[in-house]
């Protein structure tokens, strides 16, 4: 599970050792990563920079070490930073790509010998309701989660052989850290989100950890190559005012 120290990462691993799993919990602060663990059965911790080329060889390495297989892949780990267009610098173009599109590319190609032997062998990415809809100010952040959706369904295609299932979820606002980091008022910030959401609320860590236990278990053997959007409705567009 990358981007395990806080936020969907945090409870969605709580979920997986919930549902008997032994869970790696990946991720830059180790200190996050510790507070994580704390409340798991199962749970060892690797710190690593997934926008380092050699993240993906290591986290792997470092599972297999500590448990001796792996049988779900998490891509959950995320940078975004908003602003208007012409704003964006390569830095952050590069930062952006390297954790949101390469790392989970990589972390799949190099768990892809260890799925191959597992039992159940599943694959879940974490994308975002921005891959589908244009919200301004959320163009690089967008343009690579719909990177990761169409990674998701590629390789959902070539891995059936080995039947590894490849699936996405798409979250809408969700009420974590990450928001904190481009938003000057956060309160302000989240009455505009949840404006948004025809289901008339901003989502919890736990309506989307839900998902991800459920995609990576043997229940959903039958089930790849899909995006799922657990977003409130967002993506259907704003609500309308009553008799608009």
């Amino acid at each position: 599970m990358t981007g395990a120290g806080s936020g969907i990462g945090a409870a969605a691993a709580a979920r997986l050792s919930a549902d008997g799993c032994a869970v790696a919990l990946v991720g830059r602060r180790e200190s996050l990563l510790r507070e994580t663990a704390a409340g798991i059965a199962r749970a060892h911790v690797i710190v690593a920079d997934l926008a380092e080329p050699g993240a993906p060889k290591q986290i792997v390495e470092a599972v297999l070490a500590a448990f001796g297989r792996l049988d779900v892949l998490v891509n959950n780990a995320a940078v975004i930073a908003n602003g208007p267009f012409e704003g964006f610098t390569i830095d952050q173009f590069d930062r952006h790509v390297a954790v949101n599109l390469r790392a989970p590319f990589f972390l799949c190609q190099e768990a892809l010998p260890a799925l191959r032997s597992g039992t159940a062998p599943a694959i879940v990415n974490v994308s975002s309701s921005v891959a589908s809809i244009v919200k301004p100010e959320t163009t690089l952040y967008s343009t690579t989660k719909a990177g990761l959706e169409y990674l998701t369904r590629a390789t959902a295609y070539e891995l059936a052989q080995w039947r590894i299932r490849v699936n996405c979820i798409a979250p809408g606002p969700v009420d974590t850290p990450i928001h904190a980091t481009y938003l000057d008022d956060l309160e302000a910030g989240y009455r505009d989100l949840a404006r948004r959401i025809p289901l008339g609320r901003m989502g919890h860590v736990d309506d989307v950890a839900r998902w991800v236990g459920w995609l990576a278990s043997p229940a959903t053997e039958w089930t790849t190559g899909n995006i799922i959007h657990v977003d409130g409705g967002q993506v259907l567009g704003l609500p309308e005012a009553a008799g608009g």
